[in-house]
């Protein structure tokens, strides 16, 4: 988060808010399983492995389309050069259009394994100064760089830079937030809201490009 100027600080945090409110609709939809937090999903791939239930299968299929989309993200991403975010995020709308149509033409499994997959292409969007890909899909990482650094303000040495970390988590929280209460008063409603927000992040992204340029 810190790798960034403050317009791609912004891109970052709209594209968390956008991951968590993808994954609330995913986990409601799938009852119970997540489209960008594979680690909840590997948990429950593995007591449902234990219990022999149907879940692990389930958990299973969407952590490997999870990966397939971070594989087809990372390949358009090193394709695209100086236009990755502007790409990435265009393919991202494009997924969540085709998960809205699927929804309503094909039914919930479908849709939800379309979701998965934009929520992996997703985590190739934005690229450091470093070079290193900054993951907006989960935040346990998130979370202990913000714990470290609060240490580091606490013993005033180190980099003590907290609050981006704060903010990243914030952001998809609230997502996810207003992501659950879209999807349970109207699918439809929720659906489309993904497909705008993503829009109007592969728009600003775009114009963000064009001022670098």
């Amino acid at each position: 988060m810190i790798r960034f100027d403050r317009a791609y600080r912004m891109l970052a945090v709209g594209t968390a808010i956008l991951a968590g409110f993808v994954d609330a609709i995913g986990f409601v939809e799938s009852g119970g399983f997540f489209v960008s937090f594979m680690t909840g999903n590997s948990t429950r791939l593995a007591v449902g492995a234990a219990e022999w239930q149907q879940a692990a299968l389930i958990a299973g299929a969407i952590i490997a389309l999870f990966v397939a989309g971070v594989v087809a993200g990372s390949l358009l991403a090193a394709r695209a050069g100086a236009a990755r975010t502007t790409a990435v995020l265009s393919l991202v709308a494009s997924l969540l259009a085709a998960a809205a149509a699927l929804r309503f033409g094909v039914g919930t499994a479908p849709a939800v394994a379309c979701l998965a997959l934009a929520m992996g292409v997703v985590n190739a969007a934005l690229e450091g100064k470093d070079g290193a890909v900054v993951g907006v899909t989960y935040m346990t990482g998130t979370l202990v760089q913000m714990g470290h650094k609060i240490a580091n303000r606490l013993r005033g040495a180190g980099d003590g830079r907290w609050v981006q970390h704060l903010t990243l988590w914030a952001a998809l929280v609230g997502g996810a937030i207003v992501g659950a209460r879209a999807v349970l008063w109207s699918v439809p409603l929720a659906y489309g809201l993904a497909v705008l927000l993503a829009a109007g992040l592969t728009l600003r992204a775009f114009q963000l490009a064009r001022y670098a340029a």
